[in-house]
């Protein structure tokens, strides 16, 4: 084949191309700002309340450990001086194990408010993903990505209000057909 008619097949298949990439559709790609979900839908709130409620009862489970220690402490520095070298070193054990047993304790509690919010973080991450492959099939999206690693995008391709709105109506559904007060 001689290199004009080369030449002449590379321009008109380039002119295919582009007339072909002119009248396709334009990508649609959204962005969703997950953290925003979880501060401010329904679900998110009651999370953050139902944590909120397990620290506070934590706190007061240790206040109530903690104060035979701290009372155990304030005798032993009050009455070493008049006990006997065995009593001091026994009740500095008891005080070590009582301690040890508050650490414990302690570190029980984090596991335990960890692995709550990890379960509930989870349980709204899959229904907000729910819902975003929804909008995403339902309106032509060709990519829905996570906010937190977007440097830059138009307010017109965030979709947060629009999954906030349907997480929070389906859960007032959902809550009102099991006729309780809106709560995940």
């Amino acid at each position: 084949m001689p290199k004009s008619v080369q030449a002449v097949v590379a321009v008109l298949f380039t002119l295919l191309l582009c007339s072909a990439a002119s009248g396709a559709d334009v990508a649609r790609i959204g962005v969703v700002d997950l953290a925003k979900v979880f501060e401010q839908a329904q679900a998110g709130k009651a999370a953050q309340a139902e944590i909120k409620q397990r620290i506070k009862a934590m706190e007061a489970e240790l206040k109530e450990l903690g104060a035979p220690i701290e009372d155990l402490e304030k005798r032993l520095e009050r009455e070493a001086a008049g006990m006997t070298k065995e009593m001091r070193e026994e009740r500095e054990r008891e005080y070590r194990l009582k301690f040890g047993a508050f650490q414990a304790s302690e570190r029980r509690f984090q596991a335990e408010l960890k692995d709550l919010e990890n379960r509930l973080v989870q349980r709204i991450r899959e229904e907000v993903l729910g819902i975003v492959e929804e909008i995403g099939k339902k309106e032509g999206y060709l990519l829905i990505i996570n906010k937190a690693g977007v440097l830059y995008s138009p307010s017109s391709n965030d979709l947060t209000d629009q999954v906030i709105q349907i997480y929070d109506d389906r859960l007032a559904r959902a809550a009102a057909a099991a006729g309780k007060p809106d709560s995940p």
